[in-house]
């Protein structure tokens, strides 16, 4: 107790003289020992605006930029009156660092709000419109890599791979190339990859026919013709059928539903008949319940129903070795 005591009757003289210190080593550039006195009186207390911006100016000279972006967010966490002096700093980290995305998305939270300062206004949206031209710029000069990483992918089977650089690419703006739609029909390319690449299709309203192959089937499909995943009437109707279970057994039918989801992602666009939609969710209504330990009444199953639950297994191993590594 009596060290703090001599300290808050030391404190004062303490302050003056690491005040000047810290002013004056920053005047002449010598950042390091700036940051050293302004670590001090932060120590002591004494955070102050004009501290605060002192230390981030030395920490942004000494290009230790982690640790003037950790400092800039612990500070607006507390929106006092210089919190948009320390948003406009932590984009100019940001920006520094190249962390675009992350600029993006505080820009436009900030902008959205009507307590900007208009000059303040004018800055950030300076900045958000720069970081999107680098992003786009980052992007369009990596698409070929990720073409060339995207092929090797395809003729090694690597089939995660084929997956996250086609989700990359597809990140990139990039249409899809008449390359691309040939994968469609590769033996190589994985069905998850291949429900990808028709949703990318979909994305940009590709409203020419494109030739299939998928699970031993071959079709010639409109993309633009084709309901999303969720709105199809194949998907709306199972839920429909396996939506009484919702009450009656919640965990039953949570499970029951992430299979069809995953079983009807893997085959999308290739959907299973219309008039087996009885079967399918007596299908799925077994697996269900094998999987959560539920007795299951030892009775012969009907073939098409056992067809159904191999598929629908197969599809989620499938699945899981993409999406849920």
């Amino acid at each position: 107790m009596s060290d703090h005591s001599e300290k808050v009757v030391l404190f004062p003289k303490w302050r003056k003289v690491l005040e000047e210190d810290s002013l004056n080593a920053l005047k002449e550039k010598r950042y390091e020992e700036a940051l050293e006195k302004l670590d001090q009186l932060l120590l002591f207390g004494e955070q102050n605006h004009e501290v605060n911006i002192g230390k981030l100016m030395c920490l942004m000279e000494l290009n230790r930029f982690r640790e003037a972006q950790d400092f800039c967010e612990a500070l607006l966490l507390h929106k006092d009156e210089h919190y948009y002096h320390y948003v406009h700093i932590y984009l100019t980290v940001l920006f520094q660092t190249s962390q675009y995305e992350l600029l993006m998305d505080q820009a436009e939270r900030e902008l959205e709000t009507e307590t900007v300062p208009e000059e303040m206004r004018e800055q950030f949206k300076q900045l958000f419109e720069m970081s999107k031209k680098m992003r786009h710029d980052i992007r369009i000069e990596k698409t070929p890599k990720y073409m060339d990483d995207l092929f090797k992918a395809v003729k090694e089977e690597n089939h995660t791979g084929q997956y996250t650089l086609i989700d990359q690419i597809r990140k990139n703006g990039m249409m899809p190339t008449e390359e691309i739609k040939s994968l469609l029909k590769d033996n190589r390319v994985h069905p998850v990859t291949k429900t990808a690449i028709f949703l990318w299709l979909k994305d940009n309203y590709i409203s020419e026919e494109v030739a299939i192959h998928k699970l031993g089937i071959s079709q010639t499909i409109n993309p633009d013709h084709i309901p999303a995943l969720k709105d199809h009437p194949t998907m709306q109707q199972l839920r429909w059928v396996i939506s009484e279970l919702e009450h009656e057994n919640p965990t039953l039918y949570k499970m029951m539903d992430e299979l069809l989801e995953h079983y009807l992602y893997v085959r999308y666009p290739m959907m299973p008949d219309a008039e087996d939609t009885s079967l399918i969710a007596e299908a799925l209504t077994a697996i269900g319940k094998t999987y959560l330990d539920i007795h299951i009444n030892d009775q012969s199953a009907n073939s098409k129903v056992m067809q159904y639950m191999d598929e629908i297994k197969m599809c989620e191993a499938l699945y899981a070795t993409i999406i849920e590594v």
